[in-house]
């Protein structure tokens, strides 16, 4: 299982990406989920990936390999008018992918995967959007200004009561990073390193941060803090007066 979320800000993108793949008593993997294609000062595209992994490498792959086989495979994700056009190529890819990998007789659930593809290209809004296995996929809207895909139930309730759009990035990484630790103390399929991206609106750039580690001070300042904060906002509510 994962994590990982986009989130949607006035001034532009957040995407944040747990890295495990396999958890077990003796037995934890990591592996990257947030991939990343850019043509500076024309587009910035960002891919985070949830499911089964040789379905999700096998799609990021292919994206990758195309988008530098113009003549063989145009137009790729870097060539592409639009955002929409985008999600259509990532979700029609996914959905051969899926096919490919689940010959006759197999289970196709087996392969499934979900996906977040965002960013902005130039002539257009920053936007992101939620891909299904099936191929489909919804855009982000101000009544839905983020998207979680993975193990979501237990990081989504922060997000849902502390989410405003006019947040900075540094509050949002806030924001998500409780979200995260959340889930990560919740479920053992969720795990640390943490893979944080940020985009600002008509950059065509994406602003590389630093992998975030279980020794990162921040991070530990953020855990410790929000269990704290936990605690003495419970003691500070009424007690329940029984019979």
């Amino acid at each position: 299982m994962t994590y990982c979320v986009g989130l949607r800000l006035d001034r532009g993108l957040v995407f944040m990406s747990d890295t495990r793949t396999n958890a077990g008593v003796d037995n934890f993997s990591t592996t990257k989920k947030l991939f990343t294609w850019n043509v500076p000062g024309e587009r910035a595209i960002t891919i985070m990936t949830a499911g089964n992994l040789a379905t999700t490498q096998a799609l990021v792959s292919l994206l990758d390999e195309r988008s530098k086989a113009h003549a063989d495979r145009a137009p790729t994700i870097l060539e592409l008018p639009t955002m929409f056009r985008v999600a259509q190529l990532v979700g029609s890819t996914l959905k051969e992918v899926i096919a490919e990998s689940a010959p006759s007789g197999q289970n196709a659930a087996s392969f499934k995967a979900s996906v977040i593809v965002g960013g902005q290209i130039k002539g257009g809004p920053p936007s992101l959007f939620l891909i299904y296995p099936e191929g489909n996929f919804i855009e982000v809207t101000d009544d839905s200004p983020f998207f979680q895909i993975g193990e979501t139930k237990y990081g989504k309730p922060i997000i849902v009561r502390a989410y405003d759009p006019a947040m900075t990035f540094d509050e949002a990484v806030r924001l998500l990073m409780v979200s995260f630790d959340s889930t990560i103390k919740a479920n053992l399929s969720v795990g640390l390193p943490i893979d944080l991206q940020l985009y600002a609106r008509d950059s065509f750039e994406t602003l590389e941060q630093p992998r975030i580690t279980a020794d990162d001070p921040y991070y530990q300042t953020i855990s410790q803090g929000w269990s704290d904060a936990l605690r003495n906002a419970l003691t500070d509510l009424p007690l329940y007066k029984s019979s």
